[in-house]
């Protein structure tokens, strides 16, 4: 029993290490992969990591009009997506934290730390702050049932919503890729990550232009630490929306027991899919524009009609 307990603990701590030292290589890789389709030079793969450290060594600068929520959110944000990605398997079937929940609470911590997010932005009544608290709320509202619809068309096909059940029964199952219904729970499932982690052809998160951003206007009032945990949190989230991505739809190459040969090449592979997902996501953004706001609820309901049919697929066939 003790023994168990320990070794839990250790795993906790080692997927939340690999979430947060991870979360701003891919957030580097992609921007860097980004700028070579587009023939430019861009950043430094760990820019990433430059630009936390210098936000977490400053002093935040804290208007005198806002309340106690202004500085704990930071906080509640980057503990919500943190257990979120505990609950989500990476290069190992069972996650830190499955016995605690499954899918639903996925999606619930992740809008958890959205709901804090936007409250804030309204806390020191900048117009600004409003008008990205309300673009992501209105969002959000789509982004939240088509997330679950999405994953729930894996649920039905293994009969379970938790997560590590689920990558075990489609491993061992070895759904066809050329199947209907898995390609449409696919685009359906790729189209909200996109929307969800705030990139093109939704959001864009490298400007701060006022007609087009969304996650962006909600963090201008921070500075210091407060802004750095804020973009830490956001690049865990969507390293976390990827890791979901890939254990529910690409789960084969994944490690079932802690065996030294099968752990080090379910690493390899782990890794080898996220850079492929980037590079996905790279090329999407640079293929596509970014479309205008009232056109998102648009596609966010071709992601939700995609898992609609899905479904149907799959009960009839």
């Amino acid at each position: 029993m003790i023994e168990q307990m320990i070794q839990t603990v250790g795993w906790t701590l080692l997927q939340a290490a690999i979430l947060m030292l991870l979360a701003p290589f891919i957030q580097g890789l992609i921007k860097k992969l980004k700028a070579g389709l587009q023939s430019r030079i861009g950043p430094r793969i760990f820019q990433s990591y430059y630009d936390i450290i210098k936000s977490l060594k400053k002093d935040a600068v804290i208007s005198e009009q806002v309340s106690w929520l202004t500085k704990v959110t930071p906080y509640i944000t980057f503990t919500s997506v943190i257990t979120a990605g505990l609950l989500v398997p990476t290069f190992i079937a069972n996650a830190p934290l499955s016995f605690a929940g499954d899918v639903i609470m996925v999606v619930y911590l992740l809008g958890l730390a959205r709901f804090f997010t936007a409250l804030t932005a309204l806390d020191a009544g900048s117009s600004f702050g409003g008008m990205g608290s309300s673009r992501e709320m209105a969002l959000g509202a789509i982004i939240e049932p088509a997330l679950l619809l999405a994953l729930f068309t894996v649920c039905l096909s293994s009969g379970t919503t938790k997560l590590g059940q689920i990558v075990q029964i489609i491993a061992e199952k070895q759904w066809n890729l050329i199947d209907p219904s898995y390609g449409l729970a696919l685009l359906a499932m790729l189209t909200v990550v996109i929307a969800e982690i705030g990139r093109i052809p939704v959001d864009n998160p490298d400007t701060h232009l006022e007609l087009t951003m969304i996650h962006e206007g909600m963090l201008l009032e921070y500075s210091g630490r407060y802004l750095g945990l804020m973009m830490w949190a956001a690049q865990i989230k969507q390293l976390v929306m990827l890791n979901l991505f890939i254990s529910t739809f690409f789960p084969w190459g994944i490690a079932f027991n802690w065996s030294g040969k099968g752990l080090t090449a379910a690493i390899f592979i782990y890794l080898l899919k996220l850079v492929a997902l980037g590079i996905v996501l790279a090329f999407i953004e640079t293929a596509y524009a970014k479309i205008r706001l009232f056109k998102v609820p648009k596609l966010l309901a071709s992601s939700m009609a995609l898992s609609v049919l899905a479904v149907i697929m799959r009960v009839v066939m």
